[in-house]
């Protein structure tokens, strides 16, 4: 639940604090005093696209900042994410989100008081909040749509149903389009592997090994100049160890070992002298190990003609590879591997594409059969779904009123189809093999019409309605945002549209911005943005109406005339049938 939304900076709203609760609450105001504006940055809080000509010029950034009390069935999975961006939710359960937005067009998010991707305002907002307003009306007219919702309502065993389908359906379609480019390639691939074959024979009659080419660089060049590092070694052998032969040469362990004998014969005197001493112990233990590999370097060294001989070969083998394939030796294996992997891509062999044809007709049989049973699910959801509706349809003035939700085959069209029991055939995507279409019929002895020919505004306004208030029956986001559905709708229609947001409300956090005094009049808590036009820049502000305000407000929405004795009576009578409404359920 959203317990408080705050707003500064964007559009006519300076600053203003919106406290909200759970129940109905309505927002109202005069046009252009700013409503678009809280929706707006309800959508902003929670993901949605920031548009920085919104942003006032002074102080040319806005910020909108709520705070949520997160509903047990979805705390633990919020939290969980959120975790893993490095916020947390607050001591008291509530999670704090902030968008902000520059005129520039920069955008940061905040969860939590950790900087976040905006995408996770996204995610949270998908478990949260939801949004509905005109259009969304018009969204509801396109059959994507209309499937979507239908989907929707199945449930989550149909959504399951739906992604294992989708997914089948790609690996069909990934199996079918690669057959497809097998076929109508052969002769492209043909030529391609065989030059992949060409490039295999000379690098595997090489064989060339990973880092080769480095060996042999430090090994030719050792070869190259053996006698000046046998001498090298040789002159720094003598000075750590001697000749070995007798003669009288001071070298570096006799030093030391002369050293640490005369400091040692001191060490009683004086203990830094001991401890000087064992650390020429050490001295002499490394130059010893020094000397010892130095012998055996000079063992290896040998002089060998022979031998540099091959190394030049086989260098000069490698670099025939290099200017071919790769930049060194370990380019070229890589890109031996990769050039068995794509030979393996572009067989045309009879027997691979039998093999993959095989493969194709087995995933479109399984298609087709997952396909009917997807069908058959819609169906049988698409009857209850219309009853459900037409329900809520009869509570919103419109008694006589059916909704059917028709499924039948796509259009085979020229893009991929499957067989249908029918004997037909029917175009599928990745969606399945239906298109729905929501028809309404408005009275009795009316034909059923789509709702973009047969609904005017006012009854899709209505329909919009009553499939949210079916969706709030089978679960969905806890808070609910309606940007003026009720628009086209008057009189007893906009009384029930209250009744049934009133209702909605009673498990729902239902926030609704009206020019309904109807509507209005059911509300649980009622916010109206007022604009102030007394200063050089006209800003608006929101305040929570009690009372003789309320009916006020309502007296102004009745007929522009707030302070009329009449309309405030009328209000006031208004404010009495909601509340008897509302306590009679």
């Amino acid at each position: 639940m959203l317990e408080e939304l705050r707003i500064t900076g964007l559009g006519v709203i300076e600053d203003a604090t919106l406290p909200l609760g759970p129940g109905l609450t309505v927002i109202t105001g005069e046009t252009g005093a700013g409503k678009t504006m809280v929706v707006t940055s309800l959508s902003l809080l929670f993901g949605g696209r920031a548009d920085a000509g919104r942003v006032r010029a002074d102080p040319g950034r806005a910020t909108v900042d709520g705070r949520l009390t997160l509903p047990v069935h979805v705390r633990a999975a919020v939290e969980s994410r959120i975790a893993e961006a490095g916020a947390e939710v607050d001591d008291d359960g509530s999670l704090l989100l902030s968008r902000t937005l520059t005129a520039e067009g920069r955008s940061r998010a905040h969860v939590g008081g950790r900087t976040v991707p905006v995408s996770l305002l996204s995610e949270v907002g998908e478990r949260i909040f939801a949004l509905h307003g005109q259009s969304d009306q018009l969204r509801l007219l396109r059959p994507a749509e209309q499937r979507a919702a239908l989907d929707r309502y199945a449930g989550p065993e149909h959504e399951k149903l739906l992604g294992q389908f989708a997914e089948l359906y790609t690996r069909w379609r990934a199996v079918e389009d690669d057959l497809a480019d097998r076929r109508a390639n052969a002769r492209q691939r043909n030529q391609e592997a065989e030059l992949l074959r060409l490039g295999l024979d000379e690098i595997s009659r090489v064989d060339p090994q990973p880092g080769e080419d480095e060996l042999l660089r430090e090994e030719a060049q050792r070869l190259e100049h053996v006698e000046g590092l046998r001498s090298a070694a040789q002159l720094a052998h003598v000075a750590l160890a001697g000749t070995g032969d007798g003669d009288d040469i001071a070298d570096v362990l006799s030093l030391i070992a002369t050293a640490r004998r005369t400091l040692e014969a001191q060490a009683e005197l004086d203990r830094v002298l001991g401890e000087l001493a064992a650390r020429l112990d050490e001295v002499a233990t490394l130059a010893g190990d020094v000397s010892t590999e130095l012998g055996t370097y000079l063992a290896s060294l040998d002089a060998d003609p022979g031998r540099l001989q091959e190394v030049y070969e086989r260098r000069a083998a490698l670099r025939a590879l290099t200017r071919k394939y790769a930049e060194d030796v370990d380019g070229v294996v890589a890109w031996a591997e990769h050039a068995r992997t794509r030979l393996g891509e572009l067989d045309s062999s009879d027997e691979l594409l039998e093999e993959l044809d095989r493969e194709r007709q087995r995933l479109h049989g399984e298609v087709a059969e997952l396909a009917a049973v997807l069908s058959a699910a819609r169906q049988e959801a698409a009857g209850r779904f219309a009853a459900d509706v037409t329900v809520e349809l009869a509570g919103l003035a419109m008694p006589h009123a059916r909704v059917q939700v028709v499924v039948v085959p796509k259009s085979a069209g020229n893009g991929p189809s499957i067989p249908t029991a029918s004997g037909t055939d029917s175009g599928v995507g990745p969606d399945g093999a239906d298109d729905i279409e929501l028809r309404l019929l408005p009275h009795p002895g009316a034909p059923a019409q789509p709702l973009q020919k047969g609904a005017s505004g006012g009854e899709l306004s209505r329909v919009m309605l009553a499939i949210e208030v079916v969706f709030a029956g089978v679960g969905g986001p806890p808070t609910l945002v309606f940007d003026e559905v009720d628009a086209g709708v008057g009189g007893t229609a906009a009384v029930e549209i209250g009744k049934r947001l009133a209702r909605l409300a009673r498990d729902h956090q239902v926030l609704v911005v009206t020019h309904l005094p109807q509507v209005a009049a059911f509300a649980d808590r009622h916010l109206v943005v007022a604009k102030d036009t007394g200063g050089a820049v006209t800003t608006s502000g929101v305040t929570v109406v009690e009372h003789t305000d309320r009916a006020r407000e309502l007296a102004r929405m009745l007929a522009g005339l707030p302070d009329s004795d009449l309309g405030i009576a009328h209000a006031e009578e208004l404010l009495s049938v909601a509340d008897r409404e509302k306590t009679r359920g």
